[in-house]
């Protein structure tokens, strides 16, 4: 690789550090997926229009095909791969079981990550183009949850399943922040 155009970049992914050198103009999608070997985060568009590469950077949802991985340098990445504990799923990896939240599970990895961080929006009152009232804590109904969530598709359409899983963990109280 030339050095003239590569940086060494140090993230800590799920808890635990990296240090790698990266061409310049990589993707953090392309550093998680083929360097990192974290595959759970999708390429489908690779222009953020999709959502399917959603990750949590410093707990903000981003679209990491979107993110050059130099600007994550000394910064805090969570995939799909680190929303569960080493032995168990989080509450929302089994909520979106219990509802049938995925079919072909492509867009799966993006609507947890991204279900994860509106779910922490929410905790920290932080309203959407759906809020009605902004000075009073925010109702998590079916349109909030569709609202917060639009930016991740979803071809085979399993939305209303996604919506009752994003409802149910909601409602059980774990809004927690990842990592």
């Amino acid at each position: 690789m030339d050095t003239r155009h590569s940086s060494r970049v140090t993230v800590d992914v799920n808890g635990e550090s990296h240090e790698v050198t990266l061409d310049n103009r990589t993707t953090l999608l392309d550093a998680l997926r083929e360097h990192l070997d974290l595959t759970g985060a999708k390429k489908g568009c690779d222009h953020g229009q999709c959502g399917s590469c959603t990750v949590l950077l410093d707990g903000r949802r981003v679209k990491s095909c979107l993110v050059f991985a130099v600007t994550v340098d000394g910064r805090s990445v969570v995939t799909v791969e680190g929303l569960a504990g080493p032995d168990e799923l989080s509450p929302l990896q089994a909520a979106f079981i219990a509802h049938d939240a995925f079919q072909c599970g492509y867009c799966t990895p993006g609507q947890l990550c991204s279900a994860r961080g509106m779910l922490d929006e929410v905790a920290r009152g932080w309203p959407s183009a759906v809020t009605g009232d902004l000075d009073t804590p925010t109702e998590l109904t079916d349109a909030e949850i569709r609202e917060r969530m639009a930016g991740n598709l979803c071809r085979c359409a399993a939305y209303p399943h996604i919506v009752a899983a994003v409802r149910e963990t909601a409602s059980a109280g774990t809004t927690a922040v990842a990592r």
